[in-house]
């Protein structure tokens, strides 16, 4: 039995949107996330919800955490195995450039200083990677199943972390007085991460008519609550370009969406005038002009990083996979520990699955797919300049296969359903 898609956007005459309109809930009814593909995105995301040092309600022992969160990446791997018994792949760009790295790393991080640590992280990138080759035969779909699986997991771990801060807010907002997680310590920057890439979607699917509004309005208010909470500057702009992006490409075909977003333009105006001192003490977080301007000392790393004297192998392939730091500080730039990690190739390889993926988009039948997809892209491009993960097992590495499934071709058939899937 085929599954009900969701139809892209094309040119439409008076007669055929109004009949459109009138069965668009109909027509975006969607069937329900296969079990064993959406328990493996949640493994897959439990992997990378990697447990730092904050304090929660639950005493739990770091080393105990680590092995939970380090071991889920085993249990998505038999998952999909399960989900795709009969090894299904569909070749993509994104997949290929993926495995490129992942191998790249491997071999660099053999003749690593720390050989065991980075040899690890390239055999655990390399697992992720492997995880994703065996969920792509749900690629394409139209009933979004990725990004639906996505959204139920980054829902699940925003709803701990709004239920420890009501619990116990007192170790919720422990550090600097930015949201964090207590039932599982996810740190302010991650809340903020899932928390912008739920809002926006949500947005996305409202104006395109693909969820309710109740259901947006609920779900936006929780994830805004939760993004103003966490004091991230970075997840807020990159979610407002995100959104920006994904607006401009559904302009012309959706009349909601001007009209959201003419009102929201004037509405950020408005706001930001009348309420201007509590947007720069939100925005300052504390900071002076020049902590602010060398985002918080960030900047001084990087300079330390390329003023650093390095071997011209080490300059195009570095050093193998490690923890992102240099000298003890953290490096807090997915390019500037790309290039400590990877070197000037694992830069450009980056570049490429980025550049692929927008240049799909470019492509892509204009609809909610497409904006979806450009939303992801552009929320992790700003996210890159001082946040770490475009070329490790990391959330962002997720979004980036969310969006690459959302402009994927349709398959012709998938390991469990039959043909029209």
């Amino acid at each position: 039995m085929s599954t009900p898609t969701l139809r892209e956007q094309r040119p439409l005459t008076v007669g055929r949107r109004h009949r459109l309109g009138r069965h668009a809930r109909r027509e975006t009814h969607f069937a329900p996330v296969p079990r064993l593909v959406l328990l493996s995105w949640a493994a897959l995301l439990f992997n990378v919800l990697t447990p730092g040092g904050a304090e929660t309600i639950i005493p739990l022992p770091g080393p105990v955490a680590q092995v939970m969160a380090q071991g889920a990446l085993l249990v998505a791997l038999v998952l999909a195995l399960l989900a795709n018994p009969r090894l299904v792949l569909r070749p993509h760009a994104v997949l290929v450039l993926l495995s490129v790295l992942a191998l790249m790393s491997l071999v660099v991080s053999l003749h690593s200083e720390f050989i065991v640590g980075a040899v690890y992280r390239s055999l655990r990138l390399l697992g992720f990677v492997t995880v994703l080759w065996l969920l792509s035969p749900w690629w394409g779909r139209r009933d979004l199943v990725l990004l639906r699986a996505h959204r139920l997991c980054l829902g699940v771990v925003l709803a701990s972390v709004l239920v420890g801060a009501a619990l116990a807010p007192g170790k919720a907002f422990a550090v600097d007085g930015r949201l964090g997680g207590t039932v599982w310590p996810v740190p302010p920057t991650q809340v903020a991460h899932y928390a912008a890439v739920i809002f926006g979607t949500t947005v996305i699917l409202w104006m395109c008519r693909v969820v309710t509004g109740p259901h947006a309005l609920a779900v936006g208010t929780v994830s805004t609550v939760a993004l103003i909470g966490t004091h991230t500057r970075t997840a807020l702009l990159g979610a407002l370009l995100g959104l920006a992006v994904a607006s401009a490409s559904l302009f012309l075909g959706h009349a909601r969406v001007r009209r959201v977003s003419v009102s929201t333009l004037l509405g950020i105006v408005v706001g930001t005038l009348v309420f201007a001192p509590q947007v720069i003490t939100w925005l300052a977080r504390g900071q002076s002009s020049g902590e602010a301007s060398r985002l918080t000392g960030r900047t001084d790393v990087w300079a330390d990083v390329f003023a650093t004297p390095r071997p011209l192998w080490e300059q195009f392939l570095g050093t193998g996979l490690s923890n992102k730091s240099f000298d003890g500080l953290p490096i807090d730039s997915n390019w500037v520990a790309t290039y400590v990690d990877q070197g000037w190739v694992g830069m450009m390889l980056e570049a490429s699955i980025l550049v692929v993926l927008l240049l799909a988009a470019a492509t892509h039948v204009r609809g909610p797919r497409r904006a979806l997809a450009l939303f992801l892209v552009v929320y992790c491009i700003v996210a890159s300049v001082t946040e770490t993960g475009l070329g490790d097992a990391s959330p962002y590495l997720l979004d980036l296969a969310v969006a690459a499934s959302l402009l994927a071709s349709a398959p012709g058939r998938s390991p469990t359903t039959g043909p029209g899937a």
